[in-house]
């Protein structure tokens, strides 16, 4: 998996851009939220990034903040919204603004973002509901995750653990834990509530 790449902009043509990795061209679509923080074409600059194989196609996603990317494997873990409904709900809402509309139930923000209709929106209302978790939030603020918070998370949720569980985890892991350490922390901390 490829899963962050740091190169020069060479094209940006929304929703994607071309970043040139020590001579390797990347073709990357990226959420407009990303696409408006880019900077100009020439400079340098980093992509945490999710990439989907297919029969026919690979495809590569691209993020600005580990907490966009968490939030786009989130939805797209969801029946029936692929990766393209799960960068225009990005490219529509910020995280912050997509954790509150799921928080409230708030179904007429999601209508809002163009290719969502209201079953769309009352599914994804219904499905997130108890998946999103504060830690991907955390992750981009420093509040109370820790620094490699999205790598320890992806860790524990392909170990088996619900988003609640790797969630709570998180939150009692030191601040400058690294991955393994943090991950050694995890666990230790899961095994005692069972």
């Amino acid at each position: 998996m490829i899963g962050r790449l740091t190169g020069i902009l060479l094209e940006k043509h929304p929703p994607q851009v071309l970043l040139d990795v020590q001579g390797v061209g990347y073709e990357i679509d990226v959420p407009m939220s990303t696409f408006y923080d880019l900077p100009a074409i020439g400079a340098h600059t980093t992509l945490y990034t999710h990439l989907v194989i297919r029969e026919d196609m690979h495809l590569l996603f691209g993020f600005a903040t580990e907490s966009e990317r968490l939030t786009f494997r989130q939805l797209i873990r969801i029946s029936g919204v692929g990766a393209r409904t799960a960068l225009a709900l990005l490219s529509g809402l910020s995280v912050p603004d997509l954790y509150r509309a799921v928080g409230d139930q708030d179904s007429t923000r999601l209508i809002r973002v163009p290719g969502i209709g209201k079953k769309t929106a009352e599914r994804l209302l219904l499905e997130l509901r108890d998946k999103l978790d504060s830690a991907v939030i955390n992750l981009d603020q420093g509040l109370s995750a820790p620094t490699n918070g999205g790598d320890i998370l992806n860790a524990l949720l392909s170990l088996g653990y619900s988003d609640k569980e790797a969630d709570w985890a998180i939150k009692q892991i030191a601040l400058n834990a690294t991955v393994s350490d943090g991950i050694r922390q995890a666990l230790q901390l899961l095994s005692k509530e069972k």
